[in-house]
């Protein structure tokens, strides 16, 4: 059908108690009843998507998908054939848009996986089947915010990768700034569509964010300074009566760890400024 995946017009030739079937071009037309508030009458003009099902039966949808022609919107990955691409729930109902093999990393390991989101839109070929296109990254630019001389450093941000290069990985915050993942700024690299978090450690000339997933210093190096930021957050005043020239057999007994180990956890907290010492006392900051 010419019309696939386009608005149309149509007028209803029966109803039962399931569907509403309607004419248009002499073909018919399925909706079911329940996509309807109220089932139109013989005769009534009713407007929708037009589609095709899983069961290759033609269809009207009377709610518009979020996904159209030349309309963007983020899609749920519902399924991953290796064989035949991505699925994707584009709001139409009984029916997934495919996203083709040609579109998708040659790297199958870093596919979407169900649940992951994709930026799309549709596109109908020669012989009226619907895909899903990616969105490339004019669109992303031009829905995107820019920081407005904000500084974001150190910031933790989360967004949704949109495109995977050999240098590393670019992505779409969930406040809309677009951001890059450096290759040696991750220790695995994220999938097409995958949600992830993480801290921005500069800004490009052209106002993007440069983010790192990799953790600070203090979170690297795990339960010490976790521990020693923790007590400091407990203690009412937000100081401890230790800093890294404090006793040794006073830091084991409090802490329970080494000298050695309390000035590293002291060292790393120093060096992302969240403590501070003076008169021999660590606030924090």
């Amino acid at each position: 059908m010419d019309k696939m995946g386009t608005i149309q017009k149509a007028t209803v030739s029966d109803v039962n108690e399931k569907a509403v079937f309607s004419q248009i071009d002499g073909q018919t037309l399925m909706t079911k009843k329940t996509e309807f508030e109220t089932a139109p009458q013989l005769g009534a003009e009713i407007s929708g998507f037009i589609y095709e099902n899983k069961k290759h039966q033609l269809c009207l949808a009377p709610k518009l998908p979020k996904v159209r022609v030349d309309h963007y919107a983020y899609g749920t990955v519902t399924d991953v054939r290796r064989d035949l691409g991505v699925f994707i729930d584009g709001g139409l109902p009984d029916k997934d848009l495919v996203i083709s093999l040609d579109d998708l990393p040659e790297n199958k390991q870093i596919w979407p996986e169900k649940g992951d989101r994709l930026m799309i839109t549709l596109k109908v070929d020669k012989k009226g089947r619907m895909w899903a296109k990616l969105a490339d990254e004019t669109i992303f630019k031009a829905i995107s915010n820019r920081p407005s001389g904000r500084n974001m450093r150190n910031e933790n941000v989360s967004g949704t990768t949109y495109r995977l290069r050999a240098v590393g990985s670019l992505l779409i915050t969930d406040d809309y700034y677009l951001g890059f993942i450096h290759h040696s700024e991750r220790d695995v690299e994220p999938r097409l569509g995958e949600h992830v978090t993480g801290r921005v450690i500069g800004l490009t000339a052209d106002g993007m964010l440069n983010i790192s997933l990799k953790p600070r210093a203090f979170e690297e190096i795990g339960d010490d300074a976790a521990m020693v930021l923790a007590v400091l957050k407990r203690d009412p005043s937000g100081s401890i009566a230790f800093t890294d020239k404090s006793d040794p057999e006073e830091i084991k007994a409090y802490f329970g760890i080494s000298k050695g180990a309390f000035k590293r956890a002291l060292g790393h907290l120093l060096k992302a400024r969240l403590i501070e010492q003076r008169d021999g006392r660590t606030y924090l900051k």
